[in-house]
């Protein structure tokens, strides 16, 4: 039978949150609980003809696919995978099977990213996750937090995400601005938003929320210049993609007490290594890339991965990234 792998399944929920029934008539399944090092992946994947990955969290570099033998398709939630080299895949006749984020079963579940957004935004202007640590350990309230009503919130990017970001905002009070490349006064004003200039955005804002799609345009879009330009008691919230912030220049901005904080749900390099810096800063609030990371969207995300594998099963493989390999 062929072998299946649930790759970077951390909270031990793959199988409960959908039906593998019909996929366990016809394969065998195996659960990856932990993440695979690059080192260790090709001799614990060597087996597997099915590889179903979640969003960004198992790198599949050519040196990894040339390594699997058996591998013939690879499922990716989205439209396609920024850490995947579908031209290796398609060299290999491995094919990639991407989601349909059209389907009914997806149009519950998009607001899972702003609402995390949003609650790590007001745990960071606040401190919760600091002083939850002090009452934890017997203490009592050290730190003063941030009013949002009347403050200013900007929104790099004013996509889906940002917009309903906007809806929250205008909720609590606060003005919103808004920039990104393309963005137009029309579409802010539309999304409840006044557009500025880049510079403008980081200079007026109290708090900066990162929703602009990582690619080589906004690669380093927020470095040492636009943290210059801050508030020095303005917080930096990222749960789009790491990279999009330079790392190294968001760190010198905490420790030199540049801007006040940050709330970061996205890093450089996932999951974070135990030793990274940013672990030791009192000023950020952290979570371990946790937007869409609900049961109702992972339920989501799995079924479509479950519809996938069992139409390549039949012999019907639907929604192939590389198409051109679609028989």
């Amino acid at each position: 039978m062929p072998q299946v792998a649930i790759l970077d399944d951390y909270a031990g929920v793959a199988l409960k949150l959908a039906d593998w029934s019909p996929v366990r008539e016809l394969a065998e399944i195996t659960v990856f609980d932990r993440h695979l090092s690059q080192a260790e992946a090709p001799e614990a994947l060597r087996p597997f003809a099915v590889l179903c990955t979640l969003r960004e969290r198992m790198a599949l570099p050519r040196t990894l696919i040339e390594r699997l033998p058996n591998l013939k398709l690879i499922t990716v939630v989205g439209r396609s995978l920024p850490n995947l080299d579908i031209a290796a895949a398609a060299e290999r006749g491995v094919l990639v099977a991407h989601s349909n984020f059209a389907h009914p079963r997806f149009a519950a579940v998009r607001d899972a990213t702003p609402e995390l957004a949003w609650g790590l935004l007001i745990a960071t202007v606040r401190n919760l996750a600091e002083e939850h640590r002090r009452m934890r350990e017997g203490a009592w309230q050290t730190t003063t937090g941030m009013t949002l009503h009347g403050k200013t919130l900007g929104l790099l990017g004013l996509g889906r995400v940002g917009r309903r970001m906007a809806q929250y905002a205008k909720a609590f009070g606060m003005e919103v601005i808004a920039w990104s490349q393309n963005l137009t006064d029309e579409a802010a004003t539309a999304a409840g938003a006044r557009r500025v200039e880049k510079a403008a955005l980081f200079a007026q804002s109290d708090v900066v929320s990162i929703h602009v799609v990582l690619s080589e345009r906004t690669r380093a879009l927020v470095g040492a210049g636009e943290f210059a330009l801050m508030k020095p008691d303005a917080f930096l919230i990222n749960t789009s993609r790491g990279p999009i912030v330079d790392e190294q220049a968001l760190i010198s901005a905490l420790t030199g007490d540049r801007i006040a904080g940050a709330g970061l749900d996205v890093f450089d390099a996932e999951p974070l290594a135990a030793e990274h810096p940013l672990r030791t800063l009192p000023n950020v609030t952290l979570t371990p890339h946790l937007g869409y990371v609900t049961r109702e969207m992972l339920g989501a995300f799995y079924a479509d991965t479950v519809e996938a594998v069992l139409a390549w099963l039949n012999g019907t493989p639907v929604r192939i990234a590389n198409s051109s390999m679609d028989s």
